[in-house]
């Protein structure tokens, strides 16, 4: 079945950096597209970013453009995050998840506090 395992996650400062992996089993990675989502405290869970099969595509919410990058290694299965000038509203529990599957991991925490 579908195994997806988020890590990377922690307490930054704002304007500091953080890099989100996430390790994917169960299904033939390279053939669909993956997502990130976040939810915070007492909000509903929101889409952040998603990357094509090769990686060529990428799509973000507005309020991380220019900030987040996605990225895939299909050799390895991993679906990354990198997350730069943080901001205290990026605190929230982030996802990973594969287009077409409603399977969902654990998620990482990420807080972003002076």
């Amino acid at each position: 079945q579908v195994q997806l395992v988020e890590s990377g996650g922690g307490l930054v400062q704002p304007g500091g950096s953080l890099r989100l992996s996430c390790a994917a089993s169960g299904f033939t990675f390279s053939n669909y597209p993956m997502n990130w989502y976040r939810q915070a405290p007492g909000k509903e869970r929101e889409w952040v970013a998603v990357i094509g099969r090769t990686g060529a595509y990428t799509s973000y919410i507005d309020s991380v453009k220019d900030r987040f990058t996605i990225s895939r290694d299909n050799a390895k299965n991993v679906l990354s995050l990198q997350m730069n000038s943080l901001k205290p509203e990026d605190t929230a529990v982030y996802y990973c998840k594969a287009s077409s599957f409603e399977s969902w991991g654990q998620g990482t925490q990420v807080t972003v506090s002076s």
